[in-house]
């Protein structure tokens, strides 16, 4: 089946190669936008009526009209379908079905260009509020990992060689506050969703007195972005910022889940996993495989492809629309998925993590105390670091290797700020619990101006 017409064409049936070639995978991907758009047309008739380009009795008509759309879209029954070029198309033959020519009215002063980024900026709002409450959640766990085993010693790493002793409640409390850091891009790329394009229609404007602040304030959009040229340089440039913020959690996460594959290997063997996190072999019976954390290492490396493809398809364009940028939306919504999962993984693994304190005190040898010696000449003796680092050089190379200090002088003696006997994990948690109230004052924001838009109290579904 194809369109019988499009929102563009004259009304004739389109040519089945081109609609598949246009149109790609966005029927697809526009059943998720469905709902979207709906609520961003709701706010666009709010300004229509703000202009005085709606009466009174057609606001109250397309509004009812739209809200019932939206329970619909809500319920599947109103979807995009291959008679439906996109979901905006699907939407206003959905009203004009219902309310003749005044459905027609809905895409007064608006072009789709405007209107699918719209969409797509509450969408973006919408998932980044739920992923950032997935990164608290995530750091949250890990701070606690770290609060339970801040004074559990094992070996720190560099070049994959053991190097200093380090501590399991370091490695969980580094991670927490990458995850704490990863917030900041993701909060700034969220402020730059955060403004209405509605009324920049193709990217021109339009020769009427429309009311975009009254549109953008019924959407809940904390501003206007004023410039009309500006809102379409930003198409497909904001796609791949949110893809670009997003690669930094999957960095954090993949690299989490590469330390948690390594030191639960028999070679190591400092962290065990659950049966339930861990999957057989077909043919070796004792085999306990780490594929959740594996999957997690694999998602992180497609958000590299999904950053370039993102630049590809939107940093060689001129300005103004062009039909490339259809295809950064596929890779948004990729992007968005990935970290959504690896989050929800991440978040069930850590808890369930064991650690097996025996296997980390034993991997603590005397080579990892070589530069505590050198320390300790420094700070008792009074020997310049590096004399003291040249005579216990010599002192290892004829086998004479430095005494192995007690757990708690090894803790003692690095008691600066963020050090394995001060890693600040009361600070952390203040910090997680901040952002957590910060998430959650945005979510209520954003999920108020959804509810009067659909006309009920509450949150809506997501």
């Amino acid at each position: 089946m194809k369109p019988k017409a499009t929102l563009w064409g004259d009304g004739s049936a389109v040519d089945p190669l081109l609609d598949a070639y246009t149109v790609g995978e966005d029927r697809r991907l526009d059943r998720r936008l469905l709902r979207w758009d709906v609520l961003g047309t709701l706010g666009h008739v709010e300004g229509l009526r703000a202009a005085g380009l709606l009466t009174a009795g057609e606001h109250r008509r397309l509004v009812a009209a739209l809200r019932r759309a939206l329970r619909a879209a809500d319920r599947g029954e109103l979807t995009v379908t291959a008679h439906d070029e996109d979901c905006h198309s699907a939407l206003e033959k959905h009203l004009v079905r219902r309310l003749g020519d005044l459905g027609a009215k809905v895409h007064t002063g608006r072009s789709r260009n405007d209107q699918v980024i719209c969409a797509l900026r509450l969408l973006i709002k919408d998932r980044l509020l739920a992923i950032e409450a997935g990164l608290v959640g995530c750091a949250g766990r890990l701070a606690d990992l770290a609060a339970e085993h801040a004074r559990t010693l094992w070996p720190g790493y560099t070049h994959q060689r053991r190097a200093m002793p380090s501590t399991v409640g370091a490695w969980a409390a580094g991670f927490a506050e990458a995850l704490v850091d990863d917030l900041e891009p993701l909060d700034a790329v969220r402020r730059l969703a955060d403004r209405s394009p509605l009324g920049s229609a193709a990217g021109y404007g339009v020769p009427l007195p429309l009311d975009r602040a009254a549109a953008a304030q019924a959407l809940g959009f904390a501003d206007v972005q004023q410039s009309v040229t500006a809102v379409q340089i930003s198409r497909g440039k904001l796609e791949t910022q949110v893809v670009s913020a997003l690669w930094g959690v999957g960095c954090d996460l993949g690299k989490l889940a590469w330390d948690v594959i390594l030191f639960s290997g028999d070679e190591y063997g400092f962290l065990e996993l659950p049966p339930d996190l861990a999957t057989g072999s077909s043919i070796m019976p004792h085999k306990k495989n780490p594929d959740p954390f594996e999957l997690t290492r694999a998602r992180a490396g497609l958000l590299d492809g999904l950053v370039c493809q993102a630049m590809a398809v939107s940093g060689r364009l001129p300005s103004g629309y062009h039909r490339d940028l259809q295809l950064t939306k596929g890779v948004l919504m990729r992007g968005l998925d990935l970290v959504d999962e690896m989050l929800a993984m991440t978040a069930r693994a850590v808890p369930a993590l064991e650690v097996d304190e025996a296997a980390c005190a034993r991997a603590l040898g005397p080579d990892l105390l070589a530069t505590d010696e050198v320390c300790r000449r420094v700070r008792e003796d009074g020997t310049p670091f590096r004399v003291a680092y040249r005579e216990v050089a010599a002192e290892i190379a004829d086998g004479r290797m430095p005494d192995v200090p007690s757990e708690r002088e090894i803790l003692a003696a690095r008691r600066h700020l963020g050090g394995l006997g001060r890693p600040g994990i009361a600070t952390l948690r203040r910090r997680i619990a901040a952002a957590r109230r910060r998430v959650g004052r945005e979510r209520e924001r954003f999920d108020a101006a959804m509810a009067r838009l659909a006309g009920r109290a509450g949150r809506t579904r997501r």
